[in-house]
């Protein structure tokens, strides 16, 4: 598997980076690839089917200069910036392989990492909702996937050391909510789980056996489709 550590200068760069590399598998030019990124300023991303004013605080955004984005994959709002580890994963969709579904591809990540964390963590990680993990019930890690024919994105967030005082000015409270959150403020529902950030990249890297660098990178396109979609108002605000 390539292993693509790229961090772009914005936000909307690395939410159209997840794009452009699906687009760039499904279209024969790259096999699967594990992307992971971090950026050091603060922004709002919202799940695709989401309602920008009810998941986001947006003049509280606003006044303080935090940007509200919108991703190309569903689940929840989230808050991103330091303290946050990002992946990526694109896998081959197959018919044989635990890619096959949705709810099996959900299982395969979502066990494998709970699988790699656990002893680094020496604590039990669950796997709780649809795409979290937790450790007893506190949320460290969202996740989303998008899928094309041959080709399928699974990316998500691990919380290392994120400002969660922030998330409760920056986010309400989610409008759909996992069984398990039971209407908990943010602050009583998320954990950080404090891990170096190298360690959690060395972890992830290894779980997955991902070595070989992904080049040439596409980054005209990459900058093409933020400045046409991910920049705009007409995309991130649209619901």
């Amino acid at each position: 598997m390539k292993l693509c550590e790229l961090t772009l200068r914005t936000p909307e760069e690395n939410l159209a980076c997840d794009e452009v590399l699906l687009d760039l598998c499904e279209s024969g030019r790259c096999d699967e690839l594990l992307r992971l990124w971090e950026l050091p300023h603060y922004f709002v991303v919202l799940g695709y089917a989401n309602q920008a004013a009810t998941e986001a605080n947006l003049p509280f955004c606003q006044e303080n200069a935090i940007p509200v984005l919108r991703r190309c994959t569903g689940g929840g709002a989230v808050l991103q910036g330091p303290g946050v580890l990002n992946y990526s994963l694109i896998l081959r969709i197959n018919a044989s392989e635990p890619t096959h579904s949705i709810a099996a591809t959900n299982r395969f990540i979502l066990e494998r990492h709970r699988d790699t964390l656990a002893p680094l963590l020496m604590a039990p990680v669950q796997w709780q909702g649809q795409t979290d993990l937790a450790i007893g019930g506190l949320k460290f890690a969202g996740n989303a996937q998008r899928r094309f024919r041959r080709f399928l994105l699974f990316h998500g967030s691990f919380l290392l050391q994120l400002d969660l005082s922030l998330m409760e000015k920056t986010l309400h409270l989610p409008s759909r909510q996992p069984g398990y959150r039971v209407n908990r403020s943010h602050s009583d529902f998320l954990i950080n789980i404090n891990l170096p950030v190298h360690t959690l990249k060395a972890a992830l890297a290894k779980a997955w056996s991902a070595t070989a660098p992904l080049a040439p990178l596409p980054l005209d396109e990459i900058t093409r489709l933020a400045e046409q979609k991910y920049c705009l108002d007409e995309w991130n605000l649209k619901f």
